[in-house]
């Protein structure tokens, strides 16, 4: 799978998150702090990441800043994304299957390496529900 990442620091889990996405056997591209010709803000970073998963050039993407909120709040200007925020395997395995979401943020001064290691085996196994109540859900959200 392709996944862009985005981080505003390298504070954090923010470099363990690709490592451990590339040691996983996954691509990926990086944006901002991750990435030495781009602006490291967390708007401008994860409106990238969120704009390669909508375009086509990811499957899916990881959004990072210091509390995740901003990172988060970005990515979810772009039609189409549908990030969360996941502080736990729980919250991620939800999003995925409840919320179909596409865009995992991800906060850099909470995320433990044990708890991203978590996160990321919930997301990536993480299917999204073919319950009719929760496809009319995703549905709707493209209504909005």
């Amino acid at each position: 799978m392709r996944i862009s990442v985005a981080a505003d620091s390298k504070d954090g889990v923010a470099e363990r998150v690709v490592s451990e996405l590339r040691r996983r056997g996954h691509e990926v591209v990086t944006h901002g702090a991750l990435s030495e010709e781009e602006r490291d803000d967390w708007a401008w970073a994860s409106e990238l990441a969120a704009r390669d998963v909508r375009e086509g050039r990811a499957d899916q993407a990881v959004v990072c800043c210091w509390t995740g909120t901003g990172a988060s709040i970005a990515a979810n200007k772009v039609p189409g994304i549908r990030a969360a925020l996941c502080v736990d395997a729980y919250t991620a395995d939800g999003a995925r299957k409840w919320n179909d979401a596409n865009v995992l943020a991800l906060s850099l001064r909470l995320t433990s390496e044990v708890v991203l290691d978590e996160i990321l085996d919930a997301w990536l196994a993480g299917r999204p529900s073919a319950d009719s109540a929760d496809v009319a859900n995703i549905s709707h959200l493209d209504e909005i």
